[in-house]
């Protein structure tokens, strides 16, 4: 019984285990979205924590991750939108996790804007807010 205990300890150790590939966390968001009157699609950065407006829609990214270009490409965001109604009070329509690999699974569906995560990214040509 030891020997067949031991045999398993071994084995157990000798089992190849996939390597998780480290996230590397972004400062940059970049999201696609779609103004469904005008049919145009727009992308656009956005810092984390920072909160940009399209239309109506007012989206937070809270992190974004990427993984190394060694690894299969996985692109994901935690983000928060909400939506500045007519009578201008704010609604939270979206708070979730975006994947940029199925941007159908979770994007925001409004019946006049649609956004979804694209890429994150580690510096963009729009300046950080801390320097506007």
């Amino acid at each position: 019984m030891k020997r067949i205990l031991a045999f398993t300890a071994i084995a157990a150790l000798l089992v190849p285990v996939p390597a998780m590939a480290e996230r590397i966390t972004n400062p940059v968001a970049v999201f696609s979205g779609l103004d469904k009157i005008t049919g145009r699609i727009i992308s656009f950065d956005v810092y984390i924590d920072e909160t940009v407006q399209f239309g109506a829609l007012q989206v937070t990214p809270r992190v974004c991750y990427t993984r190394p270009p060694t690894e299969t490409p996985l692109t994901d965001a935690f983000v928060e939108v909400d939506e500045i109604t007519l009578d201008r009070k704010v609604r939270r329509i979206f708070s979730g996790w975006m994947f940029a690999a199925s941007p159908g699974l979770h994007a925001v569906d409004h019946p006049v804007y649609d956004v979804w995560l694209a890429d994150c990214k580690t510096s963009s040509p729009v300046a950080p807010p801390s320097q506007r």
